[in-house]
């Protein structure tokens, strides 16, 4: 496969950086591999929107619809309220392009210390259900100024909805060790999450080779801390995925290195890719940045797009400079800086 087209969309603050690194990865490995990319490039972001009121233009969507894949930096800014940025820009092109999955790997590497004092040999897979559940646009406010100002909000559960994400995990784990934690409330929340255990069965019955366990979200979230090397592929609604991922990304050491990609599994659509560290606008400009989450999110970008040697390589370059404290960044007790990592992830790749 070559000749395939991504949308990069640097965003703000640290996002700029650390895409530039992401680029400069690709480019290596795609030197190696014989792989084409054509790029192009967007402004959408939140110094955007302070200039023209938008995070990204009307025709926004129907622009990105052709490409292969989108590679996003970050978004957010002092100043421009998150919920801003993510309904301006992240929930309408996952939700336009049906990226119902989000896929957020978790493993120790050598070199990064995790908080715990046993997590060793962690390798498992969040799958968190991304266009319905807990984040849906059902609801409003009443009386708003008043004393008895109030809002409602509604989760919306779809058995179409569940059943996809429930398969996804299920023959993710076909191809792993064969074991999926489902993530519920059922006990407190009484309609929607005992719907979702109902389908999550009802899906794994037609997976008989895979164990399934489910669990509830504060047990889990107890478990994650405790015995995180248990656990092989997790799935979980909108909000509870969220929750774990950000969780199990801390105990494997940092966000830092924390990549994500948010899949349209049947491929209609361009599928997006993005570290979930955040713009850190705190740090932004100073040549600091850890680039690892971008790079491990090309990393699943290329995978995605037909070229898992490509990307074995990279998560093999990726390891091998966690590894040595000369070329980690500061956050993970390294002394390079952002460009240093950078070079010595494309000296692992030339």
């Amino acid at each position: 496969m070559s000749g395939q087209r991504v949308a990069v969309i640097p965003g703000d603050g640290i996002g700029t950086e650390v895409i530039a690194s992401a680029r400069a990865v690709i480019d290596a490995v795609s030197t190696r591999h014989g792989i084409e990319f054509g790029y192009t490039e967007f402004d959408w972001s939140c110094e955007r929107y302070t200039r023209t009121g938008t995070m990204m233009p009307d025709d926004g969507i129907d622009t990105l619809r052709d490409f292969d894949a989108i590679l996003l930096g970050a978004v957010g800014w002092p100043g421009v309220p998150d919920h801003v940025s993510l309904w301006g820009l992240l929930i309408p092109i996952r939700r336009a392009f049906r990226q119902y999955v989000n896929l957020r790997p978790i493993r120790t590497f050598e070199g990064v210390a995790s908080p715990l004092r046993s997590a060793e040999n962690v390798d498992f897979v969040v799958v968190r259900e991304n266009v319905e559940g807990e984040y849906s646009e059902i609801g409003g406010r009443l009386n708003r100024g008043f004393p008895d100002e109030m809002t409602v909000q509604e989760s919306v559960f779809t058995r179409a909805g569940v059943s996809r994400i429930a398969d996804f995990a299920l023959e993710l784990a076909e191809t792993r060790r064969g074991y999926v934690t489902s993530a519920t409330k059922s006990n407190g929340i009484i309609h929607t999450l005992p719907f979702w255990d109902e389908v999550v069965a009802e899906r794994a019955a037609l997976h008989p080779d895979v164990r399934i366990d489910s669990e509830h979200i504060d047990a889990l979230a107890a478990k994650f801390v405790l015995q995180p090397e248990r656990f092989d592929v997790v799935v979980g609604s909108n909000l509870f995925g969220d929750i774990l991922s950000d969780l199990a990304a801390a105990v494997a050491g940092s966000i830092g290195i924390a990549p994500s990609a948010n899949l349209d599994p049947t491929r209609q659509y361009p599928s997006m890719f993005e570290p979930v560290h955040g713009s850190a606008p705190d740090i932004a400009g100073r040549n600091i940045a850890n680039p690892v989450g971008a790079v491990w999110s090309a990393a699943m970008m290329l995978d995605h797009l037909g070229h898992p040697a490509a990307a074995a390589d990279v998560m093999e370059a990726i390891a091998v400079t966690l590894a040595d404290p000369d070329t980690r960044t500061a956050d993970l007790g390294g002394g390079a800086d952002t460009t240093e990592v950078t070079a010595a992830l494309v000296r692992q790749l030339s």
